[in-house]
Parts: structure tokens; C-alpha cells; sequence
């Protein structure tokens, strides 16, 4: 072989040589810089006969949950659980909260329910006539009550790994609807944490309502922050209510956040009625 044909050969091989390293190098490049989704639990798109409407579901997942295990794990209902309101920084609280070396709480399963209308869904009808103008759909609490205790909750248990232990979150218009459902259907959930609640509607009125008597085993966590009187005095007054009332099968805790405010009491609370409700338990 002639210089000059070997001196082609050369240049050649190392022209090539270059191309696969530089295309060797770009996938590995990409595979270093490789975007995937993140996910912390499931979407659910559930169409409700009772609502008559489709309701979107966030579900976290613990940890420790798959299809295949013979664990089951309690549920935490958040009321506001849009992507957008509380249901990642719950989750989050009920993640940190499980870990093996916090130990404050169980592995659970969190169910957001996000809003369509909370205005309408969370409050009973007033005869207030500033409510009815400030809240022009009011009125539907006990049909929201009603799905989520023969759609939602029978959903959920049927497919997840579910044990019976269930814990409801509701702080503001949400607080106003779990101490409705737990006043009138008492049963439906175990632990009430109850943050803020809107107890000024209806002139007050659900403070005046005799609760429903029950026999299983209940938890009830009400806090309250720097809101102003009437929130704070409403909080503290079913409070004493639940208090006059309690049973020997009943915790109840009352917890005033003087630092805090409507807009950041939640957090705060949750992360103290986990420690209490649950550490309580174990006890």
C-alpha cells in the first residue's frame, strides 16, 4: 500500500472515530439530562351520579403501598385537595410524618377532593340574606355529604388497599362542612381535624344543632388562628361544645396559632393534630 493510500486510511478512521464520540458522548449527554414526570400518586377523573358532574381525585400513595401486598392503610380525606390547594403539602406532612425514623403517624393513603364549586358544596342552606348574596349557589352541603358516603368513600375502599381507620381535613368553608358531617353523620369518619372553621354562617345556627350520637371511637382536633373575634370566639365555642358532650370513646384537642392567620393556620394544625390524634393512639 502505497504512503498516500495509508495516510487516507489514517485520516479516514479518525474522522469516523470522531463522529462515534461525539455521538456516543450526546447520548450520554441526554440520558444525564433526561426529563421524566414526577409522580406522587394518581389522577382519578370520577363521574358522580349524585353530583351529577365529573370531580377530579388526587390520590397520594405511600411509600409502602402496592397492588400485590396484604397491607392495607388508613385514609386521609382533604376537603380543598386541588393540585392547587392543599393536597401536595398534606401529603407531604403525611409522608414526613410516616417516615420510619419520625414515626408520628401510619403510612396512609391521602384523597384530595378538588373543588368545582366550594361555595355551594360546603355549606347547608341560610337564611341569612348577606350569605345568599355572597354565596349565590349555596346550599348543597348534605348532597355533597351524600357523595362522599355512597360514591367516594365505597370507590376508595374498593380499589385501594384500605383499612378502616378514616381521618377527615377541612379548614375554612371545609371546616364549616366537617363539623357539619360531624354533628349529623358522625360515623362516617374517625378523626375530625377541623382548622379554621367558618362558623359564622348562617348566623351560627350549626353551633345551636344537637349532634348525633355515635359509639365508635372518635378524635376531634379544632385550631383556630389570629382571624379576628368572631372566628376565633365561634372556634373556641365548639370547642366547649364538643367538650360538654365528650365521651369517654372521645380525644378532643383545641389549639390557638396567635402567629398565624386564616391563610397559613392550616399547616401548622394538621401537622400538630397528627401528632396528637395519632400519637394518642399509640399510647
Amino acid at each position: 500500500m502505497s504512503p498516500i493510500k495509508t495516510i487516507r486510511i489514517k485520516i479516514i478512521l479518525t474522522f469516523i472515530s470522531i463522529i462515534l464520540c461525539n455521538f456516543i458522548f450526546g447520548q450520554n449527554e441526554n440520558e444525564q439530562n433526561k426529563i421524566t414526570p414526577l409522580s406522587i400518586g394518581e389522577k382519578i377523573n370520577f363521574q358522580s351520579k349524585i353530583l351529577n358532574e365529573n370531580r377530579i381525585l388526587n390520590v397520594y400513595l405511600p411509600n409502602g403501598y402496592t397492588t400485590d401486598s396484604i397491607k392495607e392503610f388508613p385514609v386521609i380525606y382533604v376537603l380543598d385537595g386541588s393540585i392547587d390547594e392543599d393536597f401536595i403539602h398534606i401529603s407531604g406532612i403525611v409522608q414526613f410524618g410516616s417516615f420510619s425514623w419520625i414515626n408520628m403517624i401510619p403510612e396512609s393513603i391521602v384523597v384530595g377532593i378538588s373543588n368545582v364549586d366550594r361555595k355551594r358544596d360546603f355549606t347547608f342552606p341560610t337564611n341569612n340574606k348577606k350569605d345568599k348574596e355572597d354565596f349565590p349557589t349555596t346550599g348543597k352541603s348534605e348532597r355533597f355529604i351524600n357523595f362522599i358516603e355512597k360514591e367516594l368513600q365505597p370507590y376508595i375502599d374498593t380499589n385501594y388497599k384500605t383499612d378502616s381507620l378514616k381521618t377527615l381535613i377541612g379548614q375554612s368553608l371545609g371546616g364549616l362542612l366537617a363539623t357539619e358531617i360531624l354533628f349529623k353523620t358522625p360515623n362516617l369518619f374517625d378523626n375530625y381535624i377541623i382548622a379554621s372553621p367558618s362558623l359564622w354562617w348562617d348566623d351560627e345556627s350549626l353551633l345551636k344543632y344537637t349532634p348525633r350520637p355515635y359509639s365508635s371511637k372518635k378524635s376531634i382536633y379544632i385550631a383556630v388562628g389570629k382571624e379576628g373575634q368572631i372566628m376565633e370566639r365561634t372556634a373556641k365555642a365548639l370547642y366547649h361544645k364538643l367538650n360538654l358532650l365528650k365521651k369517654e370513646n372521645t380525644n378532643i384537642y383545641f389549639e390557638f396559632f396567635e402567629k398565624q392567620n386564616h391563610g397559613d393556620t392550616l399547616h401548622l394544625a394538621v401537622y400538630s393534630a397528627f401528632e396528637k390524634i395519632f400519637m394518642e393512639e399509640k399510647n
